[in-house]
């Protein structure tokens, strides 16, 4: 086996890339669908998923339009704003994720002691991290890990975001936000 950590990271990478080719999808729709999955409401707009690929708008949008015709996503006009859109998957958009190739590396990863999934998930977000940084983009986090995010304080209230000023279920809290901006 190659000995250095980016020889072994450039190895799995080729993996993975190789198994995202076998399904249906091509690797960038596939991101596409695990983002769309994973978002919040404020988050699946063209705009997050462009910055959050890190990719031009056109490859996101030819990538969006595919998944269109696949049946894989709906678009929503947002009411009040005729060029924004709102994309959602659709069942068959949710369904494929069951069938996502990146099912055997979390198998692989599970197998691991606790210790080492523990140590391997926070060597892998800071190096993901830093070459963001290099780059000028964000890590986009979860909701709940984010320095605007308030928890409800009474019982049966919604969590609220004081960014946008709006109240988040409690799903909402746990999905990648692309406003996120880590607590301190």
């Amino acid at each position: 086996m190659i000995g250095s950590s980016s020889d072994l990271l450039e190895r799995l990478s080729r993996l993975l890339q190789n198994d995202a080719h076998a399904g249906s999808l091509k690797p960038t729709q596939w991101e596409a669908v695990r983002y769309l999955s994973r978002a919040n409401r404020f988050s699946r707009s063209p705009s997050a998923l462009t910055r959050y690929l890190g990719m031009t708008k056109g490859t996101v949008s030819q990538t969006l339009h595919a998944l269109e015709r696949k049946g894989l996503i709906e678009k929503t006009a947002i009411e009040g704003d005729r060029r924004s859109v709102n994309i959602d998957l659709t069942r068959a958009g949710a369904k494929l994720i069951s069938e996502d190739p990146l099912r055997a590396v979390e198998a692989a990863i599970e197998r691991l002691p606790k210790s080492a999934r523990t140590a391997l998930s926070g060597i892998l977000h800071d190096l993901l991290s830093d070459m963001l940084a290099q780059r000028g983009g964000r890590p986009f986090g979860v909701c709940k890990t984010c320095r605007h995010f308030k928890r409800r304080h009474r019982r049966g209230a919604p969590n609220f975001c004081s960014l946008l000023n709006e109240p988040l279920s409690a799903e909402d809290s746990e999905l990648i936000c692309a406003e996120q901006e880590a607590a301190a």
